[in-house]
C-alpha cells in the first residue's frame, strides 16, 4: 500500500503531537509587549501594505485588549506605531486568515513536552476576527470562547491530552483533507474531549471548523521541530513566503488570490492575495497535499485543480516528514496546494469563498 492510499501513513509524522492545553498569549509569550499584535504570514514591507482586513482585525484585537475606546483611537495607535504588527509564526504562533492575535486571547497549544507551538482558538462562522470583520460581535464571541477554552477545556486537557496523530488519520479517513474540511476532524475531537461539560462539548460540536486551529499548530509544531527545510509559511495579503531552518528573514513572492468556490453575489467581488498561516497544514503534508482523502472538495474545485494532482504529492514532499520540500519542488518544477479561504479585498465582505493557491516557483528560487 502507497502513501497514498493509507491515511495512517500520512498521519504517522504527526506522533508525538499533542494537544495539551489552552492558554493565552500572555502566558506564553510573557515577553512580547501586549503592544505588538501578531499577523499571519510574512512581515508587511511598510504600515502602508497592512490589508484592510488585518487592519479591521488589528483594531478589533485592540478593543478586545481594553487598549483603545473605540475603533478611531484604536487606529491612531496604529498610525503612530504605538502599536506594531509582527509574523505569528516567528513567535511559534500560527494564526488563521486575517485574524491579529493579542495578548488575551486563547491559543491552542501543541507539543511533545519539550517543543511547542500555539494558534488561536476561533470563534465560528461569521462575524469572526479571521474574517476581517468590524463587527463588535466577534469581540463577544471570541470572549466566550476564552473563557470555555481557559477555564473548562484547558483543566481536561492537563490529565487528558488530545493525541493528534490518530484524531488526524481517523479524519483522513472520512473524507477530510485536515483543512478545506475538517467535519470528521471536530468529530473525533469531540469523541476525544467526551465527559467535558456539556456546554464545553456544545461548543466545540456546533462549530466543524474548532479543530481547525488545533490543526494549524499541530502543523507548525511540525515544521518547527525539524532540523532543516521549511519552518514557517503563509501568506499575509499581499505576500506569501516561507522561511526556513537557520533564516531570520523569509523569502517572498506577490500574493495571487486563491481560486475556488465563491459564495453567492461574490463572483465579481475583488479578492484579498493569499492570506494565513493555515498553510502550514498544507506544507506539514495534510491540506492540499491530502486532497486524495477529500473527494468532496476535489469535486467543488475540480475546474481549478491541476491535472497532475494525483502524483503532486509525492514530487513536492519529503518522503519521511510528509514536509513540502523546496528541492523537490524545484527539480519537478511543479509547488505545493494550499487549500485556502478567500476573503475581499475592500474588507468589507469578510469570506467570499474557499478554494486554493498555488505559488509560482520563484518562492522556492
Amino acid at each position: 500500500m502507497t502513501t497514498t492510499d493509507d491515511p495512517a501513513a500520512l498521519a504517522r509524522p504527526y506522533d508525538g503531537a499533542m494537544w495539551l492545553g489552552v492558554r493565552r498569549r500572555d502566558a506564553v509569550l510573557p515577553d512580547l509587549s501586549a503592544s505588538v499584535l501578531l499577523h499571519a504570514g510574512p512581515p508587511f514591507a511598510s504600515p502602508d501594505a497592512v490589508p484592510v482586513a488585518v487592519r479591521n482585525a488589528a483594531i478589533q484585537a485592540l478593543l478586545y485588549e481594553g487598549l483603545a475606546s473605540d475603533a478611531a483611537a484604536a487606529a491612531r495607535l496604529l498610525a503612530t506605531g504605538d502599536v506594531t504588527l509582527a509574523p505569528a509564526q516567528d513567535y511559534g504562533v500560527a494564526t488563521p486568515l486575517a485574524q491579529v492575535v493579542s495578548a488575551s486571547m486563547p491559543l491552542a497549544m501543541v507539543g511533545d513536552g519539550k517543543s511547542y507551538a500555539y494558534a488561536p482558538l476561533i470563534e465560528g462562522p461569521p462575524p469572526a476576527l479571521r474574517f476581517g470583520t468590524r463587527d463588535a460581535a466577534a469581540r463577544t464571541r471570541m470572549a466566550t470562547v476564552a473563557a470555555c477554552g481557559v477555564e473548562l477545556i484547558d483543566g481536561r486537557l492537563h490529565t487528558q491530552p488530545v493525541a493528534m496523530m490518530p484524531l488526524i488519520a481517523d479524519a483522513l479517513a472520512n473524507g477530510d483533507d485536515c483543512h478545506g474540511r475538517t467535519v470528521a476532524a471536530n468529530a473525533a475531537l469531540v469523541a476525544a474531549l467526551a465527559g467535558l461539560s456539556a456546554n464545553a462539548l456544545d461548543m466545540v460540536r456546533a462549530n466543524a471548523g474548532f479543530v481547525l486551529p488545533i490543526l494549524m499548530a499541530t502543523a507548525c509544531w511540525h515544521l518547527r521541530r525539524q532540523a532543516s527545510g521549511v519552518a514557517a509559511a503563509g501568506g499575509n495579503g499581499v505576500e506569501f513566503g516561507v522561511r526556513l531552518h537557520g533564516a531570520d528573514t523569509w523569502h517572498t513572492v506577490s500574493a495571487a488570490p486563491p481560486v475556488g468556490i465563491r459564495l453567492p453575489s461574490h463572483d465579481a467581488t475583488v479578492a484579498l492575495g493569499a492570506i494565513g498561516d493555515s498553510a502550514v497544514i498544507d506544507f506539514g503534508g495534510l491540506g492540499g497535499q491530502a486532497l486524495m482523502f477529500a473527494p468532496a472538495l476535489r469535486a467543488d474545485w475540480q475546474r481549478w485543480l491541476p491535472a497532475d494532482l494525483d502524483t503532486r504529492r509525492a514530487r513536492v514532499t519529503d518522503a519521511v516528514s510528509g514536509i513540502v520540500d523546496p528541492v523537490c519542488a524545484r527539480e519537478a518544477a511543479c509547488m505545493p496546494i494550499v487549500n485556502l479561504a478567500i476573503l475581499d479585498l475592500a474588507g468589507e465582505a469578510g469570506l467570499i469563498g474557499r478554494g486554493f493557491y498555488e505559488a509560482p516557483l520563484a518562492l522556492f528560487a
